[in-house]
């Protein structure tokens, strides 16, 4: 955001100046003075190079910004100062949610995704009827979601079944 409030603030006035141009109107003398000095000077004049050189170095920094992974790993929460940004990783939302879905009778075993808006639960029984466990495991993860306390509360997919025997 920051960077295309700069790049406006920056081309605002070029682009304004182009349209005037376009409207039969005279070149602002910034731009005449530009284009001036850019018909005069050669590629080796050592303010070429200067400013070849800063704009290598943005478009770099550009570049390594765009493919640096930002912080989609990590699920916002609620905030209690606003100075301070609380954050949670999914693996370990992940695991919280889990060790709540293991904690309840007739659970063998349980996979759990946690996704930026969704947290899907996979768990199979073995020993309870599996509307029970159903509920008693939808019970365990509405509370489990809360305790992660998170801004946004994702919507909870739920599936139960049995082994394969």
């Amino acid at each position: 955001m920051a960077l295309a409030v700069l790049l406006l603030a920056a081309l605002g006035p070029l682009l304004y100046d182009v349209v005037a141009v376009r409207a039969e109107r005279p070149a602002a003398a910034w731009r005449t003075e530009l284009a001036d000095q850019l018909a005069n000077r050669t590629l080796d004049d050592p303010w070429v190079l200067a400013v070849a050189a800063a704009l290598l170095l943005l478009g770099i920094a550009l570049v390594v910004a765009a493919l640096t992974p930002g912080l989609r790993g990590v699920l916002p929460m609620r905030r209690a100062d606003t100075r301070v940004r609380p954050g949670v990783e999914r693996n370990a939302a992940a695991q919280v949610v889990r060790d709540r879905a293991m904690e309840v009778a007739g659970v063998l075993s349980v996979r759990v995704r946690v996704g930026r808006s969704r947290v899907r639960v996979s768990a199979r029984a073995h020993f309870r009827d599996l509307d029970e466990v159903r509920t008693d495991l939808d019970s365990a993860m509405h509370h489990a979601v809360e305790e992660l306390d998170l801004a946004h509360r994702p919507a909870l997919t739920i599936q139960v079944s049995r082994p394969a025997s």
